[in-house]
């Protein structure tokens, strides 16, 4: 869905309130600003920690990956 907000002069612009209703922000809130390849991207707190969660999961699998197998491989590095 593509839809035009206007920019005023000095930089603000307005959501429509059925975009900011499906998107958890009827009360206000915080939106993150991504400037991309292609444009600029919206997205709200719950938006971007979901997908850093995404990322953060990609490495929870790796072997070594976790704090405690750093130390204790640091441990095994010191002879402990």
């Amino acid at each position: 869905m593509t839809i035009q907000v206007a920019v005023t002069a000095s930089g603000r612009m307005s959501l429509p309130a059925d975009i900011r209703k499906r998107h958890g922000l009827t009360g206000g809130g915080a939106v993150f600003v991504d400037e991309t390849a292609d444009g600029i991207v919206l997205r709200t707190a719950e938006q971007v920690l979901a997908r850093a969660r995404a990322i953060a999961r990609q490495y929870d699998k790796a072997d070594g990956a976790s704090v405690d197998d750093f130390l204790a491989n640091r441990a095994a590095e010191s002879g402990q």
